[in-house]
């Protein structure tokens, strides 16, 4: 009796799991910007309650490297759930746009190599964006013409490979974005003067990241500060490279986002 009563919690549990699953899936819907004869898959929330006669903030959010391929769907696993929920139940208004990076491309134009088996990225060299983050700067460049968009607020944020696409769109960009957050990202920190006093960045680190060190959120804030604009950094001691996880359970930080504006 008592193995059959768990054998039901479980399926029950499975069962609301799908569920919640399915909701994410089909709340944010699947679409496919088409430039020449490559196609980038994104996905792209509404709030509830959109009206395309009102303005709206603009959310653009880059995935890490281990959500990368071509299913559209990937690219929810980390951040999916936390921007369904801000949008959905905190009665945020912003549009969320979410692009998926091909298997084998990078949103950042970064040598990566190893050293002592140890992921090293280097951007010492000025190289031209990878395909998949000029697809994304066409994407946008393409969204953000929408009537609907409030173009004083657009924003956008990523982790890890995407905290890197983050910190290199807005320095390609410079005009575009009024605020970003760059969670265990990297970058070449001299970059800062091309949008130092435009877009504000608050970037996130664990301390203990064997992936990308804390040491390059600590260079590319400083490099903001240097060139004379606004950056803010959080550190989580003890935090491995999963720092999304405690990042995204920060209230402050859509809060703080939205309250940015050019």
């Amino acid at each position: 009796m008592k193995v059959t009563l768990i054998v039901l919690a479980i399926l029950g549990l499975v069962v609301v799991l799908s569920q919640c699953a399915g909701k994410k899936e089909s709340v944010f819907e699947k679409e496919h910007y088409v430039e020449g004869g490559d196609t980038l898959p994104y996905r792209i929330l509404y709030p509830p309650d959109f009206k395309p006669s009102e303005k709206y903030p603009l959310i653009l959010f880059l995935h890490g490297s281990g959500e990368r391929g071509n299913d559209n769907e990937a690219q929810l696993l980390n951040g999916g759930d936390y921007f369904l929920t801000q949008i959905n139940q905190n009665e945020v208004k912003a549009v969320v746009v979410v692009p998926q990076c091909p298997a084998d491309g990078y949103w950042s134009s970064v040598n990566r190599t190893e050293i002592d088996g140890r992921p090293n990225f280097d951007f010492s060299e000025d190289r031209e964006p990878t395909r998949a983050l000029s697809m994304v700067m066409a994407l946008v460049e393409n969204l953000r013409n929408e009537p609907w968009v409030d173009q004083s607020r657009l924003y956008v944020g990523g982790l890890s490979m995407g905290g890197m696409g983050t910190y290199e769109l807005i320095y390609r960009q410079p005009d575009w974005f009024a605020a970003a957050f760059v969670i265990c990202g990297d970058g070449k920190p001299e970059k800062a003067e091309l949008f130092a006093g435009k877009t504000s960045v608050w970037f996130f680190h664990g301390d203990a990241d064997d992936v990308v060190p804390v040491e390059s959120s600590k260079a590319l804030y400083q490099g903001i500060l240097s060139a004379g604009g606004y950056a803010k950094l959080t550190i989580y001691p003890g935090v491995g490279h999963a720092s999304w996880v405690p990042a995204f359970n920060d209230p402050e930080l859509m809060k703080w986002l939205l309250s940015v504006s050019r």
